[in-house]
């Protein structure tokens, strides 16, 4: 597996494996020794960053991940966040200083470890001056407790301020051939401040791997079943996208995974995704998209395809779309 470099000097696997549906989000839970075995493989196969976060279970996501990777913990980079806790099964946004100190000592209690690799403020707190928050992650840092960190779904101003104040390493947001937003303005604010990206759904939450069609439903417990993006009309609107991507694995005989990702991988060299799976075939389809080569005449036509393409739907319902870019 190739390395790459978050920030100034963190170095992860190429393709990461974001571990949140293991547990959450989508659909039942699965079996924890299977799930501990499928992380096993992951590292098999050359995956050194696993990402997680309190809120996942909650708390039973980094349960699961510092479990699996106790035998590892030297070797790997283990990313989680803070700024969400559950109330009256409502999350709720709250990243002062207070709960965070709290949060850090139970993720570390969880994932088994003395520091935390890369710890990420989830979303950002509007009662939280992000200067404030940076400042006892800073005094953390100091402390031993936490070696880098990111923000997640932060807008421009935010990472700037943040990273005025405590150096940020990494960003982490959706981004995909089907969500290409953060191209306007965040990636060239984090390639001019040396932060990385690390994408999350680069497969669009599965609809990039082409299962999906109008018919397609999603039970309550999964996430998919209140985002706009995911509803019937939608779902046949954006399989225009689909047929592109197929149309380009047909051409490179590779699967539409491996075409997803290996785009996302192509578009800069400080941009790590974090696809996520519970399936070992799976798993193994997206490590080996970090061997596939698009050539410059290649991304030139897929973005001028993707150019004409509009994605129909929200990304997110409209309570949860007002905590992003903030």
């Amino acid at each position: 597996m190739q390395k790459r470099i978050l920030g100034k000097d963190l170095e992860v696997s190429a393709i990461g494996l974001g571990c949140m549906g293991m547990s959450h989000g989508y659909g039942e839970p699965s079996d924890k020794k299977e799930m501990i075995s499928l992380i096993h493989k992951a590292i098999d196969l050359g995956v050194t960053f696993f990402d997680t976060a309190e809120v996942y279970g909650p708390f039973t996501n980094e349960e699961l991940v510092g479990e699996a990777l106790k035998p590892y913990k030297n070797d790997v980079v283990i990313a989680t966040k803070f700024g969400i806790k559950l109330e009256n099964g409502k999350q709720v946004l709250d990243a002062k200083p207070s709960t965070i100190r709290k949060s850090i000592e139970g993720s570390l209690k969880r994932l088994q470890i003395e520091a935390i690799d890369l710890y990420y403020l989830h979303r950002v707190d509007p009662n939280a001056p992000i200067e404030e928050v940076a400042s006892t992650i800073k005094d953390l840092i100091k402390e031993g407790k936490v070696k880098h960190w990111g923000l997640s779904e932060a807008g421009a101003n935010t990472i700037r301020k943040a990273d005025s104040v405590c150096k940020l390493t990494a960003l982490q947001s959706e981004y995909s051939m089907m969500w290409r937003e953060p191209e306007k303005e965040i990636i060239p604010l984090l390639e001019e401040l040396n932060i990385g990206l690390v994408p999350f759904s680069p497969l669009g939450k599965g609809f990039l791997t082409g299962i999906f069609d109008k018919n397609s439903t999603f039970k309550n417990n999964d996430f998919r079943s209140i985002v706009p993006r995911f509803e019937k009309e939608n779902l046949e609107a954006n399989q225009v996208l689909v047929e592109l991507v197929k149309d380009i694995a047909n051409k490179k005989n590779i699967t539409l995974p491996q075409v997803a990702l290996a785009w996302v991988l192509a578009q800069k060299s400080f941009i790590v995704p974090i696809p996520g799976t519970r399936n070992l075939e799976r798993l193994k389809n997206n490590i080996s998209s970090a061997d596939v080569i698009l050539s410059g005449e290649e991304l030139k036509d897929i973005n001028e395809a993707l150019s004409k393409i509009t994605i129909q739907g929200e990304r997110y319902p409209k309570e949860l779309a007002e905590r992003v870019g903030k």
